[in-house]
């Protein structure tokens, strides 16, 4: 098991046993666990076991583990009993984004007709920009992904 690094973080003391968790699932990179303050019943997390605050610190292929976890348990929601007609998966990276844990996590909650959850969208939501402003943007993009 990779070291959970991070001797205040609240997901590394759960990798390291010093804290309780519901675990549903791990393997040696990665760890799902029941939310403790659940959208929906049956809400969990997947996270990696190593400590990453952010996704640029995750290293390459640690996000595919973590979403492969995710959908592989998210048939045992529709089965488990809890109420489950849709699926969500959420992952804020970054304060403004809404992480609160700085410990890369990806939320997984069922979702049922009139459960009051939704998504707000900001102002700009809708406008759709002009193609030269997305060619601009894609290509600001691109020479910011060669220059990592």
């Amino acid at each position: 098991m990779p070291p959970a690094a991070d001797a205040t973080c609240i997901f590394c003391q759960i990798v390291r046993r010093e804290l309780p968790a519901s675990v549903l699932a791990e393997d040696d990179r990665t760890m799902a666990l029941l939310d403790i303050r659940p959208i929906n019943p049956g809400h969990f997390l997947v996270i990696p076991k190593a400590h990453a605050a952010c996704l640029t610190d995750l290293p390459a292929g640690e996000g595919a583990r973590i979403f492969e976890m995710a959908r592989a348990l998210t048939p045992a929601l529709y089965k488990s009993g809890v109420k489950c007609e849709g699926v969500n998966f959420h992952l804020a990276d970054g304060g403004v984004a809404g992480q609160e844990i700085l410990h890369v996590h990806l939320h997984v909650y069922p979702r049922y007709a009139g459960d009051g959850v939704g998504l707000r969208m900001g102002p700009r939501y809708g406008t759709t920009p002009k193609r030269e402003e997305l060619d601009r943007l894609a290509a600001a993009i691109r020479a910011a992904r060669n220059q990592a």
